[in-house]
């Protein structure tokens, strides 16, 4: 077996695909809150993506990715037996975990990946864990029999309502704090907005709560200053401050200004890289039919 080869793939959704990639190392040491880099080839864009799970046994590192722009659909085109040019890790502080009384865990979308070890270790310790997980549809909904065996309550909400609760987790976290439920602690992770909401909920009720960034990001050890982020008033930077810090003093304004930076370049990658694919495609076909 190779260093960073795909031993695992699974789809999860039409676009959201899981990993189990060959790094004894970082399996080995990684630890819940973590993350990595990759790079697909030498030429490749550097993403960084949370930790999703490890196995020591085996060596094997567990990502789940969303396919959203070039990098993570070429990402998504590999197979089993593809290597991975860098898989960089583990990066980041990992989560402080100590036992509490109640710890309420949200994910939303592919952010339903990183808070699953987040979980799994505050049950470990003997925290009460009250996950709320969150999706467009029910298509969409990602690893619930892993969060509800390591959940004491599990919530799911869609924002189409055709699975469980209708609505946001912000609107389900709502309603929970409303019918008495007291925590300790709130993990919020996933789309920016979602973790805004969260946090800007739990603010009123004075529930802590923890957010994971993942900024726009490109050496992952503070040289380059690209995940940079204003949280209390002081600038951080999420490859080694982070990626989680306190929802409620992180600047989401500027945060999300840019993370908008380069999409204008992100959608022209996008567009050249269908473009190329649909000519690899038709000349296979020629050549094929020859």
């Amino acid at each position: 077996m190779k260093l960073n080869e795909i031993v695992y793939k699974r789809v999860l959704t039409p676009n959201i695909k899981e990993f189990r990639v060959y790094s004894p190392q970082i399996a080995k040491y990684r630890k819940a809150g973590q993350f990595i880099i990759l790079r697909i080839d030498e030429t490749g864009e550097r993403i960084p993506l949370t930790i999703a799970d490890s196995d020591m046994k085996t060596g094997t590192v567990t990502i789940i990715f969303q396919e959203v722009g070039k990098s993570t659909e070429q990402l998504g085109s590999l197979e089993i037996g593809d290597v991975i040019n860098d898989f960089a890790g583990p990066l980041g502080n990992p989560t402080h975990i100590e036992k509490a009384e109640t710890v309420i865990c949200i994910g939303g979308g592919c952010g339903t990946a990183p808070v699953y070890p987040i979980a799994k270790a505050y049950k470990e310790a003997g925290t009460k864990v009250v996950s709320i997980v969150g999706a467009r549809t029910k298509e969409m909904v990602i690893m619930e029999m892993r969060i509800k065996a390591i959940s004491d309550e599990l919530h799911i909400c869609t924002d189409d309502g055709t699975y469980g609760y209708h609505g946001f987790v912000s609107g389900k976290l709502q309603e929970l704090l409303d019918a008495g439920l007291k925590a300790d602690l709130c993990v919020a992770i996933g789309p920016s907005p979602m973790m805004r909401a969260t946090a800007n909920l739990t603010l009123k009720y004075n529930l802590k709560t923890v957010v994971s960034l993942n900024t726009i990001m490109v050496d992952g050890t503070g040289m380059c200053g690209a995940c940079r982020v204003t949280v209390g008033g002081k600038t951080r930077f999420v490859c080694v401050d982070g990626p989680e810090f306190d929802g409620h003093q992180v600047d989401w304004n500027e945060m999300n200004q840019r993370m908008r930076a380069y999409l204008p370049q992100e959608r022209t990658a996008l567009d050249k890289y269908h473009e190329h694919s649909k000519t690899e495609s038709k000349a296979a076909a020629c050549n094929y039919g020859g």
